[in-house]
């Protein structure tokens, strides 16, 4: 078991040799070290093959989604496909009682009908340079303020030379707590259209209920395509635009997979933390998870209420409500895992080993190194919990907050921005958001989620470190409700038609008495208060630990020289490879590779708000005619979902799950619940991603949307 638990945060090469999952997020210029190793385990490509920077190669297939998710190229006409969660909020923006497009469904039967996505950007990632030797030369020898400004000033000189094309952005990025760096140029694409969107019953089906676990029967999946300026280079919306022609797209393999086949699913990850130490893994499971899944069940035991009274409210709070549920139900899973697992218990054998290795003269450089870090995670826990708590409030929280925000400069500046003729096209801005805010606004649910939300914040933020007028106030009433009552009956901006009515009067002396309106002072003061009193210690104290892991991980490498190390996920484009398995997280239990249509049905409950479904869609499946995308056979299936052993995280969503042939066979949607930890630990024997098969997703294209026109534009390989 020691020796299993060593694994949780780096691969023996003995383990190389069974050929089984592979722990890591690979940097694709990385790739040619892995080469024989994925070969061998069923892939029929090369490393150049995956990652070029001089042809045409699977990494031109793979797409940044607006910022959070990724997607793949599925088509020379500028097709992509991701996750229906990942275009969630552009479904719900096009959505109204009248056309409700998260309930039934859309479909652009031509490319009129396509619908544009305001601020909605695709990224393809130019090249990646490995420019560690010349970054780390110009900062040999420096520390604290002298480092970062010699960083800044070789990160713009690298910069400047490598960015003679107009049309490149990106930087340079670190990796390994600045043990490597790399710069990264991009392209961006701002013309980027909802084409294609199952109804929720087939995007979302299985809910809250579902989320993170399997079986999964889920076509997590929506359709969109990119547009161009008529050179192909990114432009603004424009109707003469015309679809991209990506550099490369995927072809799409109906032959589908089996359990034991390679797979590949290659994205953009979010964060993993598998340097923690011990005390920081302890932290996670009985502070910082419990303090944040108490907030969202608050929060969503108001916003679930109100989705069920009424279609408006179910569509006005769907998306709200889908991410707050996500990270919540996801804590909870990773809390169970690393209980389980004993990580608490694991790392601190790692550590003990470490310790006993820069004990001796050899490796005496990384001595007090883990104490180093604990010393500074003693000082950055209240801080963490109070950063935590600030964004759960105001980022996850009632709408009223960040709205007063959007006319603050507004409201402080009236007069001086009137006088530089500033003022019209500011207010044109804000009063063009209040319009979209109102959309999707209810003043009762948002006192609902302010009330539950400031009483759990004030409770829970470490002792000294909450805004001082805010708790004044709060404490100023016997109830919570009776706070939020005043807070509401006293702000303006809880009602979007009325704060309209008066910016549009523009009388100077109406819009100043704002400045007292609770919602601005609230924001005003929550702001302040973490960028003067939080932002700094936290910084302060994530720097003293980022410096300690990164002598932590290189000494790791120098004391373990047969091991392999993996780098940290930081949201860069990543390769991750495995096979189609299932597992067997607890005792008794047998996770199969694969789901079928037989689990939708079986599932199926009328009028059940996870798992109900349209009944042309319960007739299509009981009929079964798969067409060319059923198993072989007399009793021919259609597969749903596969889970596979790829090391995946936030950030993959979307992404491409691709065969030995560089082919797709799926999208990337999910990890089981017994998986959730895997950002901290990775297990190999039960860490399992999620991913929606390729054949499901255009059956239900095809057959169910009648959409074959999308189909007949992919690449299909039988």
């Amino acid at each position: 078991m020691a020796t299993k638990m060593l694994a949780c945060i780096m691969v023996s090469l003995c383990f190389v040799t069974t050929l089984q999952a592979k722990e890591g997020m690979w940097i694709p210029t990385l790739l040619q070290a892995l080469e024989d190793e994925m070969q061998a385990m069923g892939l029929r490509l090369t490393a150049e093959d995956i990652y070029s920077i001089n042809q045409s190669s699977l990494k031109d297939a793979v797409v940044h989604f607006g910022g959070g998710c990724t997607a793949e190229m599925v088509s020379s006409e500028g097709l992509l496909l991701t996750n229906h969660h990942c275009g969630y909020s552009q479904i719900q923006y096009h959505s109204s009682v009248e056309n409700d497009y998260l309930k039934d469904g859309f479909w652009a039967m031509n490319r009129a009908e396509e619908l544009p996505n305001p601020g909605l950007k695709a990224t393809f990632i130019h090249r990646i340079e490995d420019v560690s030797e010349r970054v780390l030369n110009a900062l040999q020898g420096l520390e604290g303020e002298s480092r970062a400004e010699a960083r800044k000033k070789v990160y713009a000189e690298i910069e400047a030379e490598m960015f003679v094309d107009a049309s490149l952005t990106g930087g340079v990025v670190e990796f390994d707590f600045g043990n490597q760096y790399f710069l990264i140029s991009k392209i961006t694409y701002n013309d980027v259209r909802l084409v294609g969107a199952p109804p929720s019953a087939v995007g979302k089906f299985g809910g809250d209920t579902d989320n993170w676990i399997w079986p999964r029967h889920t076509g997590d999946f929506s359709v969109f395509r990119i547009y161009a300026g008529e050179d192909n280079s990114p432009a603004e919306y424009s109707e003469s635009n015309v679809p991209f022609v990506p550099a490369h797209h995927f072809p799409i393999s109906i032959e589908g997979v089996k359990d034991g086949d390679f797979t590949m699913v290659f994205g953009f990850p979010g964060r993993t933390e598998q340097y923690l130490t011990s005390d920081a893994v302890k932290h996670v499971i009985e502070t910082l998870n419990p303090m944040r899944i108490a907030m969202r069940d608050a929060s969503l035991g108001v916003i679930n209420a109100a989705r069920s009274s009424s279609d408006e409210l179910r569509i006005a709070y769907a998306s709200k409500q889908s991410s707050i549920a996500n990270a919540w139900k996801k804590w909870m899973g990773q809390s169970m895992g690393l209980k389980e697992l004993d990580a608490v218990g694991g790392k601190i054998e790692l550590e003990d080993k470490f310790k006993s290795f820069a004990s001796t003269l050899e490796f005496s450089e990384y001595e007090g190194v883990i104490e180093a870090i604990q010393k500074a995670n003693e000082g950055y826990y209240p801080y963490l919990e109070a950063r935590a708590l600030f964004f759960e409030l105001v980022y996850y929280g009632p709408d009223i907050l960040l709205h007063a925000l959007e006319f603050g400069e507004i409201v402080e500046n009236y007069d001086e921005l009137l006088e530089s003729g500033e003022l019209s096209e500011k207010l044109k801005l804000a009063l063009r958001t209040n319009e979209e805010y109102a959309k999707n606004y209810n003043a009762v649910v948002d006192e609902g989620i302010f009330r539950v939300l400031s009483e759990g914040y004030l409770n829970y933020i470490p002792e000294g470190l909450a805004p001082q007028n805010f708790k004044e106030e709060f404490n100023s009433f016997n109830t919570a409700e009776d706070y939020a009552a005043d807070f509401y009956e006293n702000s303006i901006f809880d009602n979007p038609n009325e704060l309209e009515v008066l910016f549009l009067k523009g009388k100077s002396k109406s819009i100043k008495k704002l400045l007292n309106d609770p919602a601005l002072k609230l924001i005003n003061e929550l702001r302040s208060h973490y960028v003067t009193q939080i932002s700094p210690t936290y910084s302060r104290a994530k720097g003293e630990i980022k410096t300690a892991t990164a002598a932590y991980s290189k000494g790791l490498r120098m004391m373990f020289p047969d091991e392999e190390f993996i780098v940290d996920a930081n949201s860069t484009l990543r390769l991750t490879f495995g096979r189609v398995e299932g597992s067997s997280p607890h005792d008794g239990m047998t996770y199969e590779a694969l789901s079928t249509t037989k689990g939708i049905l079986q599932k199926y409950k009328p009028g059940h708000p996870d798992f109900d479904l349209p009944l042309d869609l319960v007739e299509a499946l009981r009929e079964g005619d798969w067409g060319q995308y059923g198993t072989d056979g007399k009793d021919s299936e259609l597969i749903v979902c596969f889970t596979g052993s790829n090391h995946t995280t936030g950030g993959n969503s979307g992404s491409p799950a691709i065969n030995g042939d560089g082919e797709l066979v799926g999208i990337n949607f999910d990890r089981t619940w017994e998986s959730t930890m895997s950002d901290i630990l990775f297990d190999e024997s039960r860490c399992r991603n999620i991913m929606v098969d390729i054949r499901y997703v255009l059956w239900i294209i095809d057959h169910y949307a009648g959409a074959g026109h999308l189909v007949k534009e992919m690449t299909i390989v039988e």
